[in-house]
């Protein structure tokens, strides 16, 4: 491992904020000297479609992937929900840290929560999970398209192109823009995507000594929460382009997982919901709930991507 480390990440300024969380971590329990290397990926610069019509969440990891491949950088610091469920076996995702509030957030300059929207209020959101859940409650929304970093989205609702738009409450809190936040929307309510919240830090597959390292770094209940929460979406061949959510919490010594699906993009359906617990005091038995979980969603008619 060579005496400086270096942390490939995005631009924008909450996954500056999330590479220096971790940095500061590093250089405070290793000693180690720790430098940033944004970059700026084909995420981030494709603003005029959505996700799912552009190749996924992968987006926003490829070019910090070829970082680590290139010897450019040792490690990539990741919202964890922007990680594909299965990484190029040239990777390897070396630990999960622990999570930030995984509830997403109502932001809206005139009006408290969803409920006090009027008909066919305009709501921003460009995740098919939130828009297909949001519909579920309210089918009168009119549900636009939002994309853009955290600032952008914020900007664009301040100069009135929506009466809402739900966010991530992570973000917003990590970024010191709490105050924005007019109401959290119950994990039952609005149940998250997998990972939301949590940040992962990826490495070179080869590189042992690293791994090892970074474990220390690692938040055993978050990672195993996690697991679960990434095998419904792995189990169900999830992307972006399906409005999958899956979000685990620990009640005691047992992991409870909910799960929801909704119709896939421009079709109308029912939302799917599931809810299974147990026991995981291991990666094995967490993706083994989580299993459990996308199974219940395929018995009440989920069907896995053609």
């Amino acid at each position: 491992m060579s005496e400086i480390l270096r942390i490939a990440t995005r631009k924008s300024r909450l996954a500056l904020w999330q590479a220096e969380h971790v940095r500061d971590r590093l250089q405070a329990e290793w000693g180690v000297q720790v430098e940033l290397v944004p970059l700026s990926t084909r995420g981030d610069e494709i603003l005029d479609r959505s996700l799912s019509k552009v190749g996924g969440k992968g987006l926003f990891v490829k070019e910090l992937e070829v970082a680590l491949e290139l010897g450019e950088a040792d490690l990539a610091v990741h919202s964890l929900k922007d990680v594909p469920m299965a990484l190029p076996d040239a990777f390897a995702l070396a630990c999960v840290m622990e999570r930030e509030d995984p509830r997403d957030a109502f932001v809206s300059p005139g009006y408290a929560k969803l409920d006090e929207l009027p008909q066919g209020a305009r709501v921003g959101t460009s995740s098919l999970r939130r828009a297909s859940q949001l519909k579920a409650r309210r089918p009168d929304l009119e549900i636009l398209p939002l994309r853009g970093n955290l600032d952008t989205r914020l900007r664009k609702l301040d100069e009135g192109g929506f009466d809402a738009i739900v966010l991530a409450a992570a973000g917003l809190k990590r970024l010191e823009l709490g105050t924005r936040i007019r109401s959290h929307f119950a994990l039952d309510e609005l149940i998250p995507c997998a990972g939301q919240g949590a940040l992962g830090i990826e490495v070179r597959a080869g590189d042992h000594a690293l791994r090892e390292r970074l474990a220390s770094l690692a938040h055993t209940p978050t990672w195993l929460a996690c697991a679960a929460e990434r095998e419904v979406s792995r189990r169900l061949g999830g992307s972006c382009s399906m409005p999958l959510a899956a979000h685990a919490q620990w009640q005691g010594g047992a992991l409870f997982l909910n799960v929801a699906l909704g119709a896939p993009e421009g079709e109308q359906g029912a939302l799917l919901r599931a809810q299974v617990s147990g026991p995981a005091a291991d990666q094995a038995a967490a993706e083994a709930l989580g299993a459990r979980a996308a199974q219940a969603l395929l018995d009440q008619g989920a069907q896995l991507p053609a």
